[in-house]
């Protein structure tokens, strides 16, 4: 097995490695500086100092007001409280109606399945083989009592471009609120609140190189969030908790490092994702989930007839390359990734589905190891797998 120093890490849309500079930022408040935003004293101020300049320059970096800001502990608490914020505003009191996509993250389709309870109508979009939502679709679903549409930014997932401008016009000349989950898009693909037609944003500092644990919750001026945590007044009464200032700080550190070299790492990266998907066609019997232009720079998704995904992992872990699966293990059972089942795969095909997800500190040589260390585990699969056997004597039709 592979020593820790010669580990490829392709998991960056599970987590980012945190930045030197946004460690940096967050070490005053970790070592020194520590004390509570809402205290009076000196060490207190020192510390609202810092989260009024952390909230400054990502408003600055975001185009938008410090008033539309509210930190959170991450995306699914900024999803959550965007719905709830949605459903409960004063202008949506007599609409119970909510327009989604079928390959939402949980974290927007478990609050939609719960609100489904409480007597709202919820219309899950179908999604397309490149895995990419038409605006033409949102038009045909809103209807008179629809409060809110939610389309994430880009899929976490297969890693497809929404064109959430197109679907946001839609929505503000019918008003109704529009919600768009960008975790993983933030820090990768421009966002400018100023102009988009965005009404409610989410992101999470941990998917562009910041601190996991934060996030922030975007409200346009005039929208109020809704409380999920009752307590205290922080965060003008919209999110109670003495805030992480370090971690804060350390998110417009990273948010501010990506954003200006975006483009850069963009081309970097995407490049890279090009030669890995150039070299993964190759495997006969596997195809590439999501639109292939037009998807994240660092996103490559594949499903590999007659494999299970989970075991391709521990092979590419033996060989040091992190990477994860369109599969979830949850409470024992193994259950096939839903944005898969949404793109029409079958389940078999789901089971044998790899993410990788790579960023600018990859190489070319880094590439060409994952090439051909997928290309030997999924040789290896095949040949131990009796249904890949029965493939081949023609017992059973091929998929792809």
């Amino acid at each position: 097995m592979s020593g820790i120093t010669d580990m490829i890490y392709a998991d960056n849309a599970a987590t980012t490695k945190l930045s030197k500079a946004a460690l940096d930022a967050m070490m005053p408040y970790l070592e020194h500086a520590y004390g509570n935003p809402s205290s009076l004293h000196k060490e207190g101020q020192i510390a609202r100092r810092a989260l009024d300049e952390a909230r400054n320059d990502i408003a600055d970096i975001l185009n938008c007001s410090t008033q539309e800001i509210t930190f959170t502990s991450g995306g699914t608490e900024a999803n959550n409280q965007a719905i709830l914020t949605a459903v409960s505003d004063q202008r949506n009191r007599e609409k119970k109606h909510i327009v989604s996509t079928a390959f939402e993250h949980h974290s927007v389709l478990h609050m939609l399945k719960k609100l489904k309870r409480s007597r709202f109508e919820v219309t899950l979009l179908d999604i397309p083989q490149d895995g990419i939502i038409r605006p033409q679709q949102v038009a045909e679903a809103v209807r008179d009592d629809t409060c809110l549409v939610s389309v994430m930014h880009a899929n976490n997932e297969i890693g497809s471009i929404q064109p959430i401008d197109e679907i946001g016009q839609i929505c503000r000349e019918r008003g109704i609120m529009f919600h768009t989950d960008a975790v993983q898009s933030a820090g990768h693909l421009p966002i400018d609140l100023g102009k988009n037609p965005i009404d409610l944003l989410s992101l999470s500092a941990h998917k562009f190189h910041g601190p996991k644990g934060i996030g922030i919750l975007y409200a346009k001026r005039g929208i109020h969030p809704a409380n999920l945590l009752e307590g205290g007044a922080q965060e003008r009464g919209h999110r109670s908790g003495t805030e992480n200032v370090a971690a804060i700080a350390g998110m417009a550190a990273a948010l501010n490092e990506a954003g200006r070299n975006m483009n850069e790492n963009t081309a970097r990266t995407a490049h890279l994702r090009d030669r890995l998907i150039r070299g993964l066609e190759t495997i006969p019997h596997s195809i590439l989930n999501g639109s292939k232009e037009n998807r994240l720079p660092g996103n490559v998704n594949f499903c590999f007839e007659g494999i299970e995904g989970e075991t391709l992992l521990l092979l590419l872990d033996q060989e040091g390359i992190c990477a994860s699966s369109g599969s979830a293990c949850s409470a024992g059972s193994l259950e096939a990734s839903h944005v898969l089942l949404a793109l029409g795969r079958s389940r078999e095909l789901a089971f044998g589905s790899l993410r990788l997800t790579i960023n600018e500190e990859n190489n070319e040589e880094d590439i060409d190891q994952i090439i051909a260390a997928v290309k030997e585990g999924v040789a290896r699969l095949r040949e131990s797998s009796p249904i890949w056997h029965d493939k081949l004597s023609g017992r059973k039709e091929y998929y792809l």
